[in-house]
């Protein structure tokens, strides 16, 4: 599963406007303003370790911070749990970077700044240390030769719902539907995109919410479909579905809460015409395990209606 969510986002954020809306929106530093996102390029992994390579939703962008060329990495988490030692692997992905830059041709004078994202769509709250500082024991004795690395974490599940819908953006809205489990508040953060984002924006993100709501089997699931291009009609088409859904869920609801709630009711009085036949037999000095005999109710119940 993990991996067919993977080649789903590898397709969203190799959209350079989804990859823009992340770093703008979600990484709060000045040097943001400086990246040309116009002219960035999506790199292909084949140069990194095949380690490396079975990660699909990894991904490279070389940009250009004020003028001098940088990297940004979005490494993506769909694990449940936390990976306690994220931060090394991460260190070791930018070190593996750095080796394949030293060993190329264009071996550089010096290294290039990179930027980790460690982009965590889990339900559970993240654990994980960001420093690698906070994994060594007695780092800091080390004084100047300490270690000192981390990453930058941006949990899907830690941005307060009111943040997002400020945003208002397409990343906003897919970070909506990853944890929100109210699917108004999705229906109106895309209903709401459709003046905002070029279509091409509209369409992946259309996409990759129609090929999750309407597959059971993630299996099935085809992400080239991303690519295609939606037309209002579709995106009205698919809003509606949802909203018929929705409702059919929620009227499955309130049905079933109604029929338990009529089959708790008749055991309570089961129950309750059980304890009164037993407390009346007892009054009469029936003996408790006839009692018992008569009404399925245990002894220690029985004994119980002595006080």
């Amino acid at each position: 599963m993990h991996q067919l969510y993977d080649r789903g986002y590898k397709k969203l954020f190799s959209n350079k406007t989804l990859f823009r809306q992340l770093v703008e929106s979600f990484v709060p530093y000045e040097w943001v303003k400086f990246l040309d996102f116009e002219h960035c390029e999506l790199l292909d992994k084949s140069f990194l370790s095949k380690e490396y390579e079975k990660r699909e939703s990894d991904i490279i962008y070389k940009i250009q911070l004020k003028g001098k060329t940088a990297y940004i990495v979005i490494l993506v988490e769909f694990q449940s749990s936390t990976d306690k030692y994220m931060v090394v692997r991460v260190a070791h992905y930018i070190y593996s970077f750095y080796m394949r830059l030293i060993e190329s041709k264009q071996k550089p004078d010096k290294l290039p700044p990179i930027f980790p994202i460690v982009l965590y769509s889990g339900m559970e709250k993240w654990t994980a240390p960001i420093h690698i500082a906070e994994l060594i024991e007695n780092n800091n004795l080390l004084g100047d030769f300490a270690l000192d690395f981390q990453y930058f974490k941006i949990a899907e599940n830690e941005i307060p719902i009111d943040k997002l819908l400020e945003v208002g953006n397409a990343i906003s809205a897919l970070f909506i539907g990853e944890v929100q489990h109210d699917r108004t508040i999705l229906r109106e953060a895309l209903s709401n995109l459709l003046d905002k984002e070029e279509q091409q924006v509209i369409s992946i993100l259309f996409n990759y919410f129609e090929q999750l709501f309407n597959h059971d089997k993630m299996n099935e699931i085809d992400w080239h479909t991303l690519d295609k291009v939606k037309t209002q009609q579709e995106i009205n088409m698919f809003l509606e579905s949802m909203k018929i859904s929705d409702e059919k869920v929620y009227q499955n609801g309130l049905l079933e809460g109604k029929r338990r709630g009529v089959q708790e009711g008749k055991l309570e009085g089961k129950l309750e015409g059980k304890l009164e036949t037993a407390k009346a037999m007892l009054e009469e000095g029936v003996e408790i395990s006839f009692i018992a005999k008569v009404t399925h109710l245990s002894v220690e119940e029985i004994e119980q209606l002595k006080h």
